[in-house]
């Protein structure tokens, strides 16, 4: 397998998807999944925080987190992957068989491929920057040493 793609949770490697159904366990709060939280540190207001992470799907989560009448936090440019990483990071080490399912994938190139998204996925051409591709191996990885 020299590249896994990913997208759609219903599609083989869903489950790499933001949107996939596994919550997560962070800053002492559960989070119904990855994108809720990652949506949600956007912003420096607490309640707008809270209102991301009850969204009632990662779809509502990620409509709000996208809200620019809402005022993002001052260094979400530089903070947006490394956030990323750590809800990514929660989530494979958290889920015993999601773990298990990425470093399965071996040494092959993970990519999002969507033309939604040019900077997480490949924009669909290949020609994207594929950021969530690139933090999953990089936490592949850090599985990998763990162990």
């Amino acid at each position: 397998m020299d590249t896994v793609k990913f997208y759609s949770v219903v599609d083989d490697f869903g489950e790499f998807s933001n949107f996939s159904a596994h919550p997560i366990r962070l800053d002492g709060v559960l989070w119904p999944t990855t994108e809720h939280y990652f949506q949600a540190q956007k912003f420096a207001d607490p309640k707008v925080r809270e209102r991301i992470r009850r969204a009632g799907s990662p779809m509502e989560a990620a409509r709000l987190g996208r809200d620019r009448k809402l005022r993002l936090r001052r260094d979400w440019d530089s903070a947006r992957v490394g956030i990323m990483q750590h809800a990514v990071l929660a989530k494979f080490t958290q889920h015993a068989e999601l773990r298990e399912l990425l470093i399965s994938t071996g040494e092959a190139r993970i990519v999002e491929h969507t033309e939604n998204d040019d900077y997480w996925g490949d924009g669909g051409d290949g020609r994207g920057q594929n950021k969530l591709g690139q933090v999953l191996m990089r936490v592949r990885e850090m599985l990998r040493s763990a162990r």
